[in-house]
């Protein structure tokens, strides 16, 4: 990581180039996934304006907020999203019948089943997978790069590109406004990480704003972690 830090402007001349570079070497077999929290509408804003319809991959894992489904879908509308929702291999109903409320007993599992693994699955078809990540968003992210070769429990692998590594969460709020992006509503209630509504809080912690997440037992659901 380097020792200097650069402008709001510099970051954001950064990422678009970066975009732009990495579809001009690939514009087939290119995907953003998007949980349609701040940092991947502003990602997939900036593809978009490069290759108005790649695919955008949200993981409907039956859990989410009603506010996030209502939002996705006025996004896909405005924008006209090329947009999967991709569902696990079993419904909510179905999975709770069989093994009860994984979220509350096991959340590891459930989110291994309802996001992890179809993910994976979906992505073996891509070669350039861009996502919304930022080191700032939990120290579990703090060696993140901007750029790497991500494996694939097949062993196959995806390059995987985080154009907004470096942003703060004040950059990513400055680009959506003076780019007129809408952002989730949940925002304005306090969270400040937003994934399945069973598994999601207020944060706990002020200066981490992934400890509302899995009430502060997890960092992360595992898709950002390398196949071993």
């Amino acid at each position: 990581m380097s020792d200097f830090v650069l402008t709001y402007e510099e970051k954001v001349a950064a990422a678009q180039a970066l975009v732009k570079q990495e579809l001009e070497r690939c514009v087939t077999d290119v995907c953003v996934t998007s949980s349609f929290q701040a940092e991947d509408v502003v990602v997939l804003h900036m593809v978009r304006q490069v290759l108005p319809e790649v695919p955008v991959i949200f993981l409907d894992t039956g859990y989410h907020f009603a506010e996030v489904y209502a939002y996705r879908d006025t996004m896909a509308r405005t924008w006209s999203l090329n947009l999967t929702s991709l569902q696990p291999e079993l419904t909510v109903a179905e999975q709770e019948s069989q093994f009860g409320i994984l979220n509350q007993t096991d959340p590891g599992r459930c989110c291994e089943m309802r996001k992890v693994k179809p993910l994976f699955a979906a992505l073996e078809q891509y070669e350039l997978w861009f996502t919304g990540l930022r080191r700032e968003q939990a120290k579990s992210r703090a060696a993140l790069q901007m750029v790497e070769d991500f494996g694939l429990p097949t062993g196959r692998y995806i390059r995987k590109i985080s154009p907004l590594t470096e942003w703060t969460t004040k950059d990513v709020w400055s680009f959506a406004t003076e780019q007129g992006i809408p952002l989730l509503t949940l925002y304005d209630k306090g969270y400040s990480s937003i994934g399945c509504e069973p598994c999601t809080s207020l944060p706990l912690d002020p200066n981490d704003p992934r400890s509302g997440r899995w009430g502060g037992q997890k960092q992360e659901c595992g898709i950002h972690l390398q196949a071993s």
